[in-house]
């Protein structure tokens, strides 16, 4: 009687362990699986990686082989030109240093501030909480927008200020400081022009008799004194308004000096550095805002993430020290941040150099032969240029697109270069 529940027991005992060989066999099975999932995961990322490198590696390659023969110093200081032995690219080279500086110098405070008061001085109050909250999630939707949506946007905002100041249709603008203009005239013996300096850049200097009477014109009269240009010299002369149809007079130096009296004079202004105007227009100050836009998203978002990276035992223990929050944030967070904030502002950067599809709507223009002087003034960029040449059907303009890109790539390297050396000599001072 004894001997079945013994047998019993025995039974059990050896189904028992087989049943906890099967599991350990199934777990070895299953981690030798993940082990060889993993392996194999890793070498497709590898492999991924090196296929992105090797190609491109192969398209720097090829372009620096085009485009470095093409380089040289008629490239770098020229204008364009139809002929590509003559053509250059100073102007579009211009363009892109003033439009990505300011940019930089608008974008990297506001981008970099607003970063700070979401993260570091965040309100209590339920309702400043909910709307802190949909701030950041327009931020976080703002960042995948598509670039021409903010090129439609600073169209719109920027360039006509929604039209609401200024007088579009006539080219005024309601607000402009360091510009003078000039009323220009063609003399009876079409030979220099003739100006004359205008006290109110909305009125015009006409010619007796007054072609407008609904809105009189100032009227340009005999004896007035009037510039003649030579050279960059502007000298003063005296003019006489004539008869186009009755006698003129056969004094050639007379002549010179006399001005039909239905002659429709031309507008020509001289603008300073430090040229505003309001609204913006198609100008650099106009396309540096668009492409804030386009970047204020990333540089928010990335300094968000840098400043959670500092560790809150900093924080507690300047607090502790009895510092201020605007202290601690200033002498502690910031400092601690800054290597992952201009890691954030290389690779938004990078993105505004390459943006075409904003400039090309916010400038309107791709062939300019003058580089910007002022920030109101017109100006293109080099992936305009580039894709100009690109555009053509000749060789010769593709061999000099090519070069267009390395320099390019130049300026792009300038640019990280600098904020790379920021960054190491910030985080040696953390350190």
């Amino acid at each position: 009687m004894s001997q079945a529940p013994q047998e019993h027991d025995r039974l059990k005992g050896q189904e028992e362990s087989s049943q906890q060989g099967q599991e350990q066999q199934r777990r070895l099975r299953n981690s030798v699986g993940r082990m060889l999932l993993d392996h194999y995961f890793r070498l497709a990322c590898i492999g991924i990686a090196c296929i992105s490198v090797v190609v491109l590696v192969f398209l720097i390659g090829s372009i620096i082989t085009q485009g470095v023969p093409s380089l040289s110093w008629t490239l770098l200081s020229g204008t364009p030109e139809p002929e590509p032995s003559e053509a250059g690219a100073w102007p579009a080279i211009a363009g892109t240093i003033w439009v990505c500086t300011i940019c930089a110098l608008i974008t990297l405070p506001i981008g970099i501030g607003t970063a700070v008061l979401i993260e570091e001085f965040k309100p209590r109050s339920r309702w400043a909480n909910r709307i802190f909250s949909v701030i950041q999630l327009n931020i976080s939707n703002l960042a995948g927008v598509p670039s021409v949506v903010y090129g439609i946007l600073g169209l719109t905002a920027f360039v006509s200020m929604f039209g609401l100041v200024g007088s579009l249709k006539r080219g005024e603008s309601s607000f402009e400081i360091g510009a003078i203009y000039y009323d220009q005239f063609t003399n009876l013996a079409s030979d220099p022009f003739m100006s004359m300096g205008v006290e109110d850049a909305k009125e015009r200097y006409f010619l007796a008799p007054v072609i407008s009477p609904s809105d009189p014109p100032t009227v340009a009269k005999s004896g007035m004194e009037m510039f003649e240009y030579q050279g960059d010299q502007k000298i003063p002369v005296k003019i006489e308004v004539l008869d186009p149809f009755g006698e003129l007079p056969s004094d050639p130096d007379a002549l010179s000096l006399a001005i039909a009296a239905d002659t429709v004079p031309g507008r020509i202004s001289e603008k300073s550095w430090y040229y505003f105007s309001l609204p913006f227009g198609r100008g650099v100050l106009a396309g540096s805002l668009t492409l804030m836009l386009v970047i204020l998203p990333v540089i928010i978002i990335s300094s968000q993430e840098a400043l959670r990276s500092v560790p809150s035992s900093l924080r507690d223990g300047a607090r502790g020290l009895g510092a201020t929050p605007w202290q601690v944030v200033w002498n502690i967070t910031l400092p601690a941040a800054a290597p992952g904030i201009l890691t954030g502002s290389i690779l938004a950067m990078s993105r505004a150099i390459g943006e075409t599809a904003p400039i090309l709507i916010i400038a309107g223009i791709v062939y300019i032969r003058n580089a910007p002087q002022h920030l109101m003034d017109s100006y293109t960029v080099l992936p305009l240029q580039i894709y100009n040449w690109t555009s053509r059907p000749q060789e010769e303009f593709h061999a000099i697109a090519a070069a267009g890109i390395v320099v390019l790539l130049i300026i792009l390297l300038s640019f990280n270069a600098i904020a790379v050396i920021l960054r190491q000599r910030m985080q040696n001072k953390v350190r």
